[in-house]
C-alpha cells in the first residue's frame, strides 16, 4: 500500500538501528510521511500503542492510523473488534484515515463536515515541505524539534493534570561534604569514577524511599489505581541542548555506593552521547532533578509521571545559622519535593523529607 511504504532518511535509519526502533512503528513528519532523525529521537518518549497483529492487518487494509485509540484488551491493547467498531462509524473512520501524505485526513465532527480534498491537503502541506525555518529581521522561527514536542506534551499533561503541592527544606551539607571528601579516593581507585555530591544525595534518596511507599509509587492515567513498588528505579533528569532526558538506574536500592556510581555515570555519559536505549528511559519509580551545579537558590520541578513525586536539588551556599546559641556559617542546600496530592498528603511528604534531611545530615546512616 502506497501510504504504508517506508520512507526514511539515512540518518533516521542509522539512529533507529542503534536504538532498536522499528521504523514501521514511527510516524514521519517529512514529505509524504518521510521519517527524519528527530522522529526517531521523539519515538523513544512517545507512548507506545499496543495492537494485536490481526487488528493491525485490518487497519492497514483500510488505511487507518490507530494512534489515539483506546483498546478493549489487556493494558488497553487494541483488538480486532475495536478496529471493526471504528470502521463501522463513518465519522471515526474518516478521522483516523491516513492521507496521501501519511497524516490523518483533515476532518471534524461538525455537522456536514467533509474530508479535505486531495488538492486542498497538498496546498496545506506544501508550506511545511518548502522550508523549516523563517527569518525576518532580528528573529528566526524554526519548527519545534520532535523531542521538545514530546516534552511539551508530557509537561503540560503533568502540570495541568495533577494537583500538586511543594515542600522546600534546608539541609546542612557539612557532614555529607566531609564524607564525600573521605570517600573520593577509595571510590576512584575501585571504579575509576569520580564520586559526586549527586551520588551521595541519590543514595540518601534511595534508602529513604524504601521506607515511604506512597512516595515511591505510581498512579495510572485514569487516577484510579496506585502501584506501590518494592524496589527503587531512580530517574535522573539530564539536560541537553535539544531537551531533557531521564535515564533510569534500575534496582538502585540493591546497589552499593560503588555500583551506583558506575551505573549512574554510564547512563549519564550515554545520555550525552545520544546512545541511551529506550528501555533505559522507562520504568522510574521516583525522579531527581538536580541544578546544584548552577547558582540556583531553589526551584520546583514538574512531576515525571507516572511518578507521584519529584525532588528538586538546588545549589549549596554558605549561610549564617544559629547553632547551640551561637551564629555559625554552614553550607546549606535547599531541596524541594513536588507531590501529587491525589496520592500524597502534606504529612506524608513531610515525613519523607524529615527522614531524607536526617540521612543527608548524618550520611553514615545511609550505609547501615
Amino acid at each position: 500500500m502506497e501510504n504504508r511504504k517506508l520512507r526514511a532518511t539515512p540518518a533516521a535509519r542509522t539512529l533507529a538501528k542503534r536504538l532498536g526502533v522499528d521504523l514501521f512503528h514511527v510516524t514521519g513528519t517529512g514529505y509524504k510521511g518521510r521519517i527524519h532523525k528527530d522522529d526517531i529521537a521523539g519515538f523513544n518518549y512517545e507512548e507506545k500503542t499496543h495492537i494485536s497483529p490481526l487488528a493491525q492487518r485490518i487497519a492497514d487494509e483500510h488505511n487507518v492510523d490507530l494512534r489515539g485509540v483506546t483498546g478493549s484488551g489487556y493494558g488497553n491493547k487494541i483488538m480486532k473488534d475495536d478496529v471493526v467498531k471504528l470502521l463501522s462509524d463513518p465519522a471515526l473512520k474518516d478521522r483516523f484515515t491516513l492521507s496521501d501524505f501519511g497524516d490523518r485526513m483533515l476532518t471534524s465532527f461538525a455537522a456536514g463536515s467533509k474530508p479535505a480534498s486531495e488538492s486542498t491537503r497538498k496546498d496545506q502541506a506544501a508550506p511545511q515541505t518548502v522550508s523549516q525555518t523563517a527569518s525576518t529581521g532580528d528573529t528566526e522561527t524554526v519548527a519545534m524539534p520532535q523531542m521538545r514536542k514530546i516534552i511539551a506534551k508530557r509537561m503540560t499533561e503533568s502540570y495541568f493534570g495533577a494537583p500538586t503541592f511543594i515542600q522546600t527544606w534546608e539541609v546542612d551539607m557539612t557532614e555529607l561534604l566531609a564524607l564525600r571528601k573521605r570517600l573520593m579516593e577509595p571510590i576512584k581507585e575501585k571504579t575509576g569514577k569520580k564520586l559526586t555530591v549527586t551520588d551521595l544525595i541519590s543514595m540518601a534518596v534511595v534508602k529513604t524511599l524504601t521506607k515511604h511507599k506512597y512516595i515511591n509509587a505510581s498512579l495510572n492515567k485514569e487516577g484510579t489505581e496506585i502501584t506501590f513498588h518494592n524496589y527503587v528505579n531512580l530517574g535522573m533528569a539530564v539536560g541537553l541542548d535539544e531537551g531533557l532526558l531521564v535515564p533510569v538506574v534500575k534496582g538502585a536500592d540493591k546497589m552499593s555506593l560503588s555500583e551506583f556510581v558506575v551505573a549512574l555515570k554510564d547512563l549519564t555519559e550515554r545520555t550525552f552521547s545520544k546512545k541511551l536505549l529506550p528501555d533505559e528511559q522507562a520504568g522510574s519509580t521516583f525522579t531527581i532533578s538536580n541544578l546544584g551545579m548552577y547558582a540556583v537558590d531553589e526551584f520546583t520541578a514538574i512531576i515525571n509521571q507516572p511518578n507521584v513525586a519529584i525532588l528538586s536539588v538546588a545549589s549549596t551556599k554558605e549561610k549564617v545559622v544559629p547553632q547551640n546559641g551561637e551564629l555559625v556559617v554552614r553550607p546549606i542546600m535547599k531541596i524541594s519535593l513536588t507531590c501529587d496530592h491525589r496520592v500524597i498528603d502534606g504529612l506524608t511528604g513531610a515525613r519523607f523529607m524529615t527522614d531524607l534531611k536526617a540521612a543527608m545530615e548524618d550520611p553514615l546512616t545511609i550505609f547501615i
